[in-house]
């Protein structure tokens, strides 16, 4: 059986950053013709990941993977910049899923973002091509004309001609509300942001709907402790700020949960709550959303909601290579479950506080 020592010797690239790139580490900076050399070495060494990562593909396609041909060149859209990508690292390990699975297959990728004024033209001749966020049903329009195999990561559209994978994580944040109702939680705050499709277009939020009907049909406190603002963690600081600011010149109790739609959102509200003087959770509980790679190591470490952003990218791929195989395949809308991560920023409600 190959070792990453056999990988080294046949790239030259250390053992530390060989174990780095096959588990697909995000904060890991390398160089995409070193990522594929190694990648390539493990493939033809016969390397165990890429052995279990096959089985993998044939369970999630129900039946023998099929792949993109290695001279087929699959197009990525981005609908956020780069900086966008850095602050918030979920459409990040999309990305990663996409390009890890295109390059220990070989396949040719085209990346452009639309913020680029040329990405139409630098998309054109791909043989299929993967959107990740969110478009206007104009731009949707337009990628019509790219490729008839056009796959939505993260966007829901109900126009046939795209195949789709998004989240349900509906079922997952009633478990975590339901969980926080059980701690005698019911006071609890939502800080969520927006997504721009165009200049003065949001695209709407499903998981700021699901805590709203969750809160009125139990009777929970949340009118005056709901903010929106952006998907950043300078913004669930300032989110916070403003709500601690706000119940003490109203003289009002905070609340004593907050549900947070993003994982830099819970991170950002978490320092400006400590700073302010309170502690998690004995104060104030908190859940975060996406279990991003920083989630496991704040202090306390974040409770939060885990999506398969990288596995998103990755099935992306092999739907597309599904797709390309078979002549007039129709589109595919996939769900992928997500879970509830319980560390140490949720816990029964603070002594004194009433119970219901």
């Amino acid at each position: 059986m190959a070792t990453i020592q056999d990988i080294k010797n046949a790239t030259g690239v250390s053992c530390s950053a060989i174990s780095r790139i096959l588990n697909n580490d995000p904060t890991f900076s390398v160089s995409d013709a070193t990522r594929r050399k190694v990648v390539e070495a493990a493939r033809k060494l016969d390397y165990h990941k890429y052995k279990k990562s096959s089985a993998a593909l044939k369970k999630v396609l129900g039946g023998e993977a099929r792949h993109l041909h290695p001279n087929d060149t699959l197009g990525i859209l981005q609908w956020f910049s780069r900086e966008q990508e850095l602050e918030d690292t979920y459409y990040l390990y999309i990305r990663h899923g996409i390009e890890d699975y295109c390059l220990s297959h070989a396949i040719h990728l085209v990346r452009s973002v639309k913020s680029d004024p040329d990405y139409i033209e630098a998309l054109q001749g791909v043989d299929a091509l993967i959107c990740i966020g969110k478009f206007h049903q104009k731009d949707l329009q337009s990628l019509k004309k790219i490729s008839k195999h056009i796959l939505l990561l993260d966007m829901e559209t109900e126009d046939s001609f795209f195949s789709s994978i998004t989240l349900d994580y509906e079922e997952t944040m009633i478990e975590v509300l339901e969980d926080l109702c059980a701690l005698g939680h019911h006071r609890i705050g939502f800080l969520g942001g927006k997504e721009y499709i165009a200049s003065r277009t949001t695209y709407p939020d499903r998981r700021k709907e699901v805590f709203e009907t969750f809160a009125k049909e139990h009777g929970i406190e949340y009118q005056d402790y709901l903010y929106i603002d952006r998907f950043s963690s300078r913004s669930g600081y300032d989110m916070a700020r403003k709500l601690i600011h706000q119940c003490q010149v109203n003289h009002r109790p905070l609340p004593s949960a907050i549900m947070a739609a993003s994982d830099p959102i819970a991170m950002g509200a978490m320092r400006a709550l400590q700073d302010a003087g309170y502690s998690i959770p004995e104060d104030i509980s908190i859940v975060g959303f996406d279990d991003t790679e920083g989630s496991a190591y704040t202090r306390p470490a974040l409770s939060t909601i885990h999506t398969p952003a990288y596995h998103m990218g990755e099935y992306g791929a092999s739907v597309l290579s599904t797709l390309l195989c078979q002549k007039d395949a129709p589109s595919m809308k996939m769900k992928l479950s997500c879970s509830y991560v319980k560390r140490e920023t949720v816990a029964p409600v603070p002594v004194g506080e009433e119970t219901r």
